[in-house]
């Protein structure tokens, strides 16, 4: 076979877990939480020696970030007001992580769909913000429970992880050293996740998604071609998450609230919003692309206003929820899968010849553009 050495998007896979947690469940579990705290150093308040914890509530949330329920992989011990952390079962080295088995589920979809066998595919990047251990590779656990021979590894840019991932894939394809690349993006943001803070206890949620790139030799009749693809990163702590191996050095911080996820997020909403929309003007224009005529915008799902404003910078005017669809009000934040689902569940109605936007933006900062047009 001739190989065009022209990458696209055969198929998406999303795995989604059952349990999901509303507003008002978190809602409560926190505040019973906040309740407790305050009663229990009631005389160290009334001294003024710490600060009572503030109650949240579902408007609160709804206001600040647009989501509504998001789900997750453990969801009665996050509700416990004495835990509020995802626990599950250790599992012993000889059986498939809890990580992996979730990124295999998404990749079966994906393959499934695509009329994929695993020994056509010769790559699996597991491109994730929230992986469960340095080493062995996930990716390499995941290519081995699907039966692939070739070649994985990891690779880690936060929530932009999966676009990354694509232009990594991609780049293999238009070089020869690929035909067909699973990316795999197993988030359990849950476990990352500070279930005790007001202000952050409500973004995540767990999911796993699948994109198969390949060479358009060999993609099925329907698939998204990758017009072009614009990576960039600009260092900052706005989004920052400390926990990690080294943290045994100092057992004594190993529970400190800098372990878990944090961020500054009116800084992040005020310089990422206008970072990311020039970058896919400047984009769109290097491909010939008028960004106005865009179909659709698959943006990352983080928080509903800044893909309101970024859509309004891109469109010239305010999105529809057909111009830009959102999952955040049911996922939540799911990092790099974010706009991952957005694709796979609001892509089959387009036309062929309709031109769209997968983008990511995350910590680091992070963001990744991946412009596709649908064929067949």
């Amino acid at each position: 076979m001739d190989y065009t050495g022209i990458p696209v998007i055969s198929a998406t896979g999303l795995f989604t877990p059952e349990d999901s947690i509303t507003n008002e469940e978190l809602v409560a579990s926190f505040n019973a939480y906040v309740e407790r705290f305050n009663s229990e150093n009631a005389e160290a308040i009334a001294a003024g020696d710490i600060e009572p914890l503030q109650p949240s509530s579902v408007e609160f949330i709804e206001k600040a970030s647009g989501i509504k329920a998001r789900h997750v992989m453990a969801k009665e011990p996050v509700l416990d007001p004495a835990i509020m952390a995802p626990r599950w079962p250790e599992r012993p080295d000889e059986q498939l992580s809890i990580l992996a088995e979730i990124g295999v589920k998404a990749c079966r979809q994906a393959l499934e769909r695509a009329g994929r066998d695993v020994a056509d595919v010769d790559a699996v990047l597991c491109a994730a913000s929230n992986m469960q251990r340095p080493y062995p590779a996930m990716a390499v656990e995941i290519q081995d429970a699907l039966g692939i021979d070739g070649f994985g590894f990891d690779m880690n840019v936060a929530c932009s992880s999966a676009t990354f991932g694509i232009q990594t894939a991609a780049d293999y394809i238009r070089a020869g050293n690929a035909r067909s690349v699973l990316v795999v993006s197993p988030e359990i943001t849950s476990g990352h996740l500070n279930w005790r803070d007001r202000d952050s206890h409500f973004i995540f949620g767990d999911v796993a998604t699948a994109v198969l790139v390949e060479d358009k030799a060999i993609a099925p009749e329907q698939h998204w071609e990758i017009l072009g693809t614009k990576l960039k990163t600009v260092f900052s702590n706005n989004i920052r998450n400390n926990f990690g191996f080294l943290n045994r050095a100092h057992p004594e911080s190993a529970d400190a609230p800098d372990k878990l996820f944090v961020q500054e997020g009116r800084k992040v909403f005020k310089e990422v919003v206008p970072m990311v929309a020039t970058m896919i003007c400047e984009e769109a224009d290097k491909l010939g692309i008028d960004p106005q005529t865009l179909r659709r915008l698959w943006l990352h799902q983080a928080n509903a206003g800044m893909n309101r404003l970024i859509a309004q910078r891109v469109l010239g005017h305010e999105a529809s929820d057909d111009e830009s669809p959102t999952v955040l009000d049911t996922y939540g934040n799911t990092s790099s899968a974010g706009s991952i689902i957005a694709f796979d569940l609001h892509n089959a109605d387009l036309a062929p010849g309709d031109t769209g936007l997968i983008c990511s933006f995350g910590a680091g900062y992070s963001a990744g553009t991946v412009f596709v047009r649908k064929v067949g």
